[in-house]
């Protein structure tokens, strides 16, 4: 599921002051290579036994990801359903308690980053 209306997509920052505010809210860049990097934040659903992931997506718009300075822009924001053993399933509904808890998280991010 896409999240849209967050207020992130198009913003930038410098890679070594995401990095630090995505850490402060629980973020983790994942995935990542020269010009581009994931940040994942995991939610667990205890009542249906469910892990979530919501994925941030960046793009480097200044230099590449070996320098702190390089600048990334964020893309799309989406939330899946973690499936076994290393798969994301990005169509089945979402609980709210999840979607409130990510919507939260977002907007802390875009407060530490403005």
């Amino acid at each position: 599921m896409i999240i849209e209306n967050t207020g992130l997509n198009g913003m930038t920052s410098e890679l070594a002051h995401l990095d630090e505010s995505a850490e402060r809210l629980g973020f983790v860049r994942w995935q990542w290579e020269y010009y581009r990097a994931t940040y994942d934040l995991k939610l667990e659903d205890r009542a249906g036994k469910a892990e979530y992931f919501l994925r941030v997506n960046t793009r480097a718009v200044e230099g590449k990801l070996e320098s702190p300075y390089a600048v990334l822009a964020i893309e799309s924001i989406y939330i899946g359903r973690a499936t076994f053993p290393h798969g994301m399933e990005y169509e089945s509904p979402v609980p709210q308690p999840i979607l409130n808890t990510a919507t939260q998280r977002l907007q802390d991010l875009k407060k530490l980053l403005s």
